[in-house]
């Protein structure tokens, strides 16, 4: 009975993956031989669990051209290593691909999702430094984590601690990185300097406020004005953020005099565009500068003549992608860890929202701003 329901097995998984179909039929071989039961456990080990995915076969609206189906089992070579995933964010980039928008995506159909957490299923018979139950993140970057399960190259994962908590794991590869490379990138900062951003509630904004607390660098915060706008500036104060300010209470001559004993900022980060940008600079020591990492309002930034002439400010833009794509595999995930240990040790946290993938679609209308604002989504496969 048992050898059986091995052949029915068998004769199944080769119909569905026309790829091994050249493998011989376990009808052949004589019953309940020892070549019989070692096909069994060879064809086993090649193939993944099938998998459930949010796949898009053309590009629009986030909400209308993505579906979770059900994959097929995936041949896994020599080299490959099979991850169960266990978290993966929603994140703007996401929703851009997906749309079209982003300039670097996948060709479709696709598998969404960028960024994300899994422990190691199964490994090819070549891989040699990762083991079944290894928690790893893509590191570079890959797409298509929003699947169950993924097989793909060894060298795309990176073995991280399995301490570090899971939604963290998730979503450090993103954000965080973006905040400390602005930090480091652009200006020397030492302790006792200021830096001023806006779209500080954002998780990157979050990210500046404390990997800056961390190396005694003191920030200045402007927030949109909003309902809950005070709640707000006491969660970024607890973060460790030295003045927060609305919008509305940078309409002064002079936004200087508000900095009391804090000193003119030599570095500005910006993701919002528009009079956020402007106040930023506004606030720019002479011959600092402003770096541009987001346009969440959709509006041009318009610098001022004499803030070029009489304060010799520099404007620079920054994009992680093009900064992992000029620097080596190495050097990032010694990044990866530096802030997985951040984390670890309490100094770096944000607001996220775990949800189920079954509830993928309630995550992507959050995501998407359809159901008023949210915390990051991160599904939990």
């Amino acid at each position: 009975m048992a050898l059986a329901k091995a052949i029915v097995s068998s004769r199944t998984l080769a119909k569905s993956l026309p790829l091994l179909s050249h493998l011989p039929k376990l009808s052949d071989a004589p019953p309940y031989s020892a070549r019989t039961l070692g096909v069994i456990r060879a064809f086993s080990a090649l193939v993944s669990p099938p998998a459930k995915a949010v796949v898009y076969e053309q590009h629009g609206p986030p909400d209308s051209v993505t579906r979770v189906i059900e994959l097929p089992p995936v041949l896994v070579k020599e080299n490959d290593v099979c991850i169960r995933m266990l978290a993966a964010p929603i994140n703007p980039s996401d929703i851009n691909s997906i749309e079209g928008v982003y300039p670097v995506r996948p060709q479709v159909p696709a598998v969404g999702g960028r960024e994300g957490v899994g422990k190691v299923h199964l490994v090819g018979t070549a891989v040699k430094d990762l083991s079944p139950g290894d928690w790893v993140i893509p590191s570079p970057l890959s797409f298509g984590t929003w699947q169950t399960y993924i097989v793909k190259d060894q060298s795309v994962w990176q073995k991280i601690d399995n301490d570090s908590p899971m939604e963290y794991a998730a979503t450090i590869s993103i954000n965080p990185p973006t905040a400390l490379r602005m930090l480091e990138d652009f200006t020397s900062l030492e302790p006792g300097d200021s830096i001023v951003q806006n779209g500080a509630t954002s998780m990157v904004g979050r990210c500046v406020i404390q990997i800056a607390k961390s190396r005694g660098i003191r920030s200045i915060n402007i927030i949109r004005d909003r309902a809950g706008s005070d709640e707000a500036k006491d969660t970024l104060k607890k973060l460790g953020a030295e003045e927060v300010f609305t919008e509305s209470q940078l309409e002064v001559k002079n936004v200087k005099s508000l900095l009391g004993d804090l000193e003119e900022p030599a570095l500005g980060l910006n993701c919002v565009g528009g009079n956020a940008a402007s106040l930023v600079m506004k606030f720019l020591r002479q011959g600092g500068t402003m770096v541009t990492y987001g346009g969440m309002s959709k509006k041009p930034i318009t610098v001022s003549t004499s803030s070029f002439i009489f304060k010799d400010l520099a404007l620079r833009g920054f994009w992680l992608h093009k900064w992992m794509s000029s620097n080596d595999v190495g050097e990032s995930r010694r990044m990866i860890d530096h802030l997985l240990g951040l984390v670890r040790g309490g100094k770096l946290k944000y607001e996220m929202e775990l949800v189920p993938f079954s509830d993928f679609h309630i995550a992507l209308d959050k995501s998407l701003g359809k159901l008023g604002s949210h915390p990051k989504q991160v599904l939990k496969f």
